[in-house]
């Protein structure tokens, strides 16, 4: 029952403001009740107590059932960390609060049901219900051509769904029409290796689109730039790591010689994330922008895990470092977001020219934001470090220096330019935002409210534990 209650606490509150409970009220306390549960159930994962299952439409084999292993509570734990944080930053537009707070809200709820559900029709359905909030904050409250956005990303991500769809269906045929994660995993060996080779592009391309993996990433950047901040920040930090989680938990261990077949391809594709996805936000010109394709960047770190489980099917090091890096990532990219929404408050731009000197002005917000930006740069101490160098490390697992390098280890030492490429951008942004001389955006900017620090505050917490100590997570994953 314990998973049924962390999942509907954050809906049942979206639906209680849409129907008039006061909204940021509502958000916060449910917020703060999914955070306690969330860190609880980081202690308790292995109790029966978070197991639910409910019979819904039996005649066709659907049942709702939730529960958790190491990996989907780290996700969970990812999610109430990120909503926490998301439903203190930034401020409602007047007369929007409760489409602003519900839609944090349910956002998080389908994140948090994708991640506990054991069944592949809820498991792809409550994915669905957190996209529909997306659309609609970006479309009625994001920033510059907002509708034409909202609209970009409805078809990408529509035609991905789409894509997955078919994919999840076709594996469910394949393994005898249960739908239960449980026994597709029974029947997953019958699968004959045309089959697996032939869903596993179907899921490849879907979760991918979703991920915003090379070359179906060009809405992920406009969509975090023109969201409100807590809709930014709960998508790139929690809801993007859906298609990820997907690869780990349905791909990887049901197709094996699937995604083998299609490893050599998935290396170039997330060399694209990486390389060219990363010259292109060293060219970005707003902070917003500049972070939105930073977050499409570092999805090539996470793919790279993948690719090296997919060609080593053994290798015990790649599973947990996609698992780290997805939190590390989902952290710091939240916290980045929050933090430049509080920039834009301050100065009223988001131009990295037009900014400067801040420093002088909110030092407390220049110091969050840098270890923000370190922990995005892969800064020893950090937990952004520990995930990427164990997706390194595994990109070498079990090789043969005879034998010579193979696809996966070429990535890896290509991937690596990346670390400099992150530094540069990163670094450069911090640098014109907060050092130097002030100018006539900063010059009137106020130290960010103790309050508005709060949500920065819980996101750098965790950023330092698990940096200083990737135990608490791994040991989650043994």
């Amino acid at each position: 029952m314990g998973s049924l209650v962390l999942l509907l606490i954050p809906i049942i509150a979206a639906i209680a403001i849409i129907v008039g409970s006061p909204a940021r009220l509502t958000a916060v306390i449910s917020a703060a009740a999914s955070l306690v549960i969330g860190l609880y159930m980081a202690f308790t994962h292995t109790c029966d107590c978070w197991n639910f299952t409910a019979s819904m439409l039996p005649a066709l084999g659907i049942h709702l059932t939730l529960g958790v292993d190491g990996m989907s509570t780290i996700m969970v734990l990812l999610s109430v960390i990120v909503l926490f944080a998301a439903v203190f930053t930034g401020k409602s537009p007047e007369g929007h609060e409760k489409l602003y707070y519900s839609s944090s809200l349910f956002i998080a709820g389908g994140a948090i049901g994708a991640f506990l559900s054991q069944d592949v029709f809820f498991f792809y359905a409550f994915h669905e219900l957190a996209l529909i909030p997306t659309f609609l904050m970006i479309g009625m409250l994001g920033r510059g051509d907002r509708k034409a956005i909202a609209w970009r990303v409805t078809i990408f991500l529509a035609v991905g769904s789409m894509i997955l769809l078919a994919g999840l269906l076709w594996l469910v045929s394949a393994t005898g029409g249960s739908f239960a994660f449980s026994d597709i995993a029974a029947n997953a060996a019958s699968i004959a290796p045309a089959t697996q080779k032939g869903i596993a592009a179907l899921l490849i391309v879907g979760f991918g689109t979703l991920i915003s993996l090379f070359p179906f990433h060009s809405w992920a950047a406009p969509a975090y730039a023109s969201a409100p901040a807590p809709t930014a920040m709960l998508h790139a930090g929690v809801l993007k790591k859906f298609g990820l989680y997907g690869l780990l938990r349905v791909a990887v261990p049901f197709l094996p010689e699937g995604m083998a077949a299609w490893t050599d391809i998935l290396v170039i594709l997330l060399l694209g994330n990486i390389l060219w996805v990363g010259y292109v936000t060293v060219n970005q010109k707003r902070l917003d922008l500049m972070l939105g394709n930073s977050s499409v960047m570092h999805m090539g770190y996470i793919f790279l895990a993948i690719a090296a489980i997919s060609a080593v099917p053994g290798n015990d090091i790649a599973v947990p470092a996609a698992v780290v890096l997805m939190f590390a990532h989902g952290i710091s990219i939240a916290m980045l977001f929050g933090l430049a929404d509080t920039i834009e408050r301050k100065t009223g731009t988001l131009e990295i020219s037009e900014l400067g000197g801040l420093a002088k002005k909110a030092p407390a917000l220049a110091f969050l934001f840098g270890l923000a930006a370190m922990a995005s740069i892969g800064l020893p101490g950090l937990a952004n470090f520990s995930g990427e160098v164990m997706v390194f490390l595994a990109g070498f697992r079990d090789y043969v220096p005879a034998e010579g390098f193979g696809i996966v280890q070429i990535g890896t030492i290509l991937a690596l330019w990346g670390v400099v490429i992150s530094a540069v951008y990163m670094l450069r942004a911090f640098r014109k935002t907060f050092q130097g001389p002030l100018v006539p955006a900063t010059e009137d900017a106020t130290e960010a409210h103790f309050c508005v620090r709060i949500p920065a505050i819980v996101l750098a917490v965790a950023l330092i534990a698990v940096g200083l100590c990737p135990n608490l997570l791994l040991n989650l994953l043994k």
